[in-house]
């Protein structure tokens, strides 16, 4: 058996425990509506038959919302009807015995029925297949039929981190790709001494897997009907000749980034534990962090401690209501970014604007079917931190804002304090950047910057904390790492950088860095003083000559 069978198959037994659970507990629950609704049928007077009235509501909502999800559609919607009915008398007012007795009447068949789970449409629950696991480097194909340009991207690639291989004919790629699929391909449209052009031949292989591999067109023709053909075979990227390898790179970077990134990280607030955990494991089987909260007074500690990026919040909950606890989270500044998505069985259009008018950004209603969760969910996570990116990232590299940055560098610090482990920060500088910008443009500066933040990325750990701190400065947060690893890490940096060829205005360049390190073991007395310290250390090695680490 697979390994994506065997999850799929896990997932699947875990779902079915939980309805099993939801059924045992019906066997409580059913029975405890009909006493209150015989409660009801015999209140002593109107104030007592209101309140009766208000604690049946409730529970036919939670029902209403909870059966349907587990597989009793019947029970789900015949809760949901005498919910509307209950909440037709709690606005009418209307106490005449006779109608109350058949309401009463109603809820006790409810209660008696037997119902069965309805679970064969949601059994075949699809699954969202995770993302292809992170490698520590990525497999690209150059399909390019002039040996020297071939080689030269292939050995520029490998400097930013990948595993590039040059083919220069058709018959060597199929080969290849017969052995091992790799993350991109990168074709040359030009193949003079093919049948086939590179983007008919791209347009033929896309056809034959079963997922489209990210493709990046190279030729010398710039015209509309090449872009547009490039387009209609599915390509990501699309640079002219002489092709400017940092801008490749930085474009196959974006296309790897939309197809795999960090799994989206969402809160469930629900004091239905049973519905939470089935919700929790529909998301974690699409890939995403899930925790659950049961106790609104937590929020502050869970909030602070996980950082969701969507949290999802049942509207009808004992001592604080969805709409109050969203009031609360949207009062602290730090999370005005997250989106808050309302699960509830609540009908009523009022009362669901009412709801988003406090605080919120949506509204699900339930029963919600797993996949119709999942893309509920996906889509909001998604444009959250697309927000975020775009207010804590700098527009240029992607990386942390000059602010942010300096944040990590205090978390870490306060980190290696307390752990005993510790971490180091280095502060790098593009050597001359000036005469890169007066030489050859703006443009071409640009690129360099873009080329050096790339480079970090590839070559550095996903837990490191990469930033933009000002103009050409970078700095860089290691966390759990001594000073003279810091100094392996950022020296072969160094050297890499120095490899890559530039491209402006047909002329090639290459550019150098310095660097300077400090470390916790310094004992720096706050982030400030250790920023400063290798600030000192960078100034160290630009007065040394450049081109080095200190």
């Amino acid at each position: 058996m697979s390994k994506g069978k065997s999850t799929a198959d896990e997932l699947q037994q875990h779902l079915q425990q939980l309805s099993n659970a939801f059924a045992v507990r019906l066997q409580v629950e059913l029975p405890a509506l009909a006493q209150n609704a015989e409660r009801l049928l015999h209140a002593a007077d109107p104030q007592e038959q209101l309140q009766h009235l208000q604690s049946l509501r409730d529970q036919l909502h939670k029902l209403a919302g909870a059966a349907g999800t587990f597989g009793f559609s019947s029970l789900g919607q015949r809760a949901r009807e005498l919910e509307q009915e209950a909440d037709q008398w709690l606005e009418t007012l209307q106490q005449e015995q006779q109608s109350l007795q058949d309401f009463s009447h109603s809820l006790q068949q409810l209660a008696l029925q037997q119902f069965q789970a309805e679970r064969g449409q949601e059994a075949a629950t699809r699954v969202v297949k995770p993302p292809r696991p992170n490698s520590s480097a990525r497999r690209i194909y150059i399909l390019e039929d002039q040996l020297a340009i071939g080689e030269n991207m292939r050995l520029t690639l490998n400097n930013f981190g990948y595993h590039a291989e040059h083919f220069s004919h058709i018959a060597d790629l199929d080969h290849a790709l017969q052995q091992q699929l790799p993350d991109a391909l990168i074709v040359d449209v030009n193949l003079p001494d093919e049948s086939l052009t590179g983007l008919e031949y791209a347009a033929s292989l896309q056809q034959r897997l079963d997922e489209p591999l990210p493709l990046l067109v190279i030729t010398t023709q710039d015209d509309f009907a090449t872009y547009l053909e490039a387009v209609r075979v599915g390509a990501m990227g699309f640079f002219t000749k002489p092709v400017d390898i940092p801008q490749l790179e930085n474009r196959l970077e974006r296309c790897f980034a939309q197809q795999q990134g960090e799994p989206y990280r969402v809160l469930i607030i629900d004091d239905d534990r049973e519905l939470a955990s089935r919700f929790s494991l529909i998301l974690r089987g699409a890939n995403m962090l899930v925790e659950m909260l049961h106790e609104p007074a937590d929020i502050f500690a869970r909030m602070r401690s996980f950082n969701p990026e969507v949290v999802l919040l049942d509207v009808s909950m004992p001592d604080c209501t969805g709409p109050e606890l969203a009031q609360i989270i949207r009062m602290n500044d730090d999370w005005l970014r997250v989106p808050i998505v309302y699960l509830s069985a609540e009908t009523d259009i009022n009362r669901q604007m009412n709801a988003l008018i406090k605080a919120g950004d949506d509204f699900v209603t339930k029963p919600i079917s797993d996949n119709a969760l999942v893309a509920a969910v996906f889509s909001r996570a998604q444009r959250a931190r697309l927000l975020s990116n775009a207010l804590s990232r700098d527009s240029l590299t992607g990386l942390l804002k000059h602010a942010d940055i300096k944040e990590q560098a205090a978390v870490e610090l306060e980190r290696a304090q307390r752990s005993g482990k510790p971490a180091s920060v280095a502060m790098l500088d593009i050597d001359f950047f000036k005469k890169v910008n007066d030489s050859y443009g703006h443009a071409a500066g640009d690129n360099v910057i873009r080329a050096l933040a790339n480079l970090l990325r590839q070559r550095l750990r996903r837990i490191d904390s990469l930033g933009r701190y000002g103009g050409e400065e970078f700095l860089v947060v290691l966390p759990d790492c001594p000073p003279d690893q810091a100094l392996r890490i950022l020296d072969e940096i160094r050297q890499r950088f120095a490899d890559l060829h530039f491209i402006a205005d047909g002329q090639q360049f290459s550019v150098t860095l310095s660097a300077g390190i400090a470390s916790t073991d310094d004992a720096p007395a706050s982030a400030d003083d250790l920023l400063d310290k290798a600030d000192r250390a960078l100034y160290t090695a630009k007065h040394g000559g450049r081109n080095q680490v200190r």
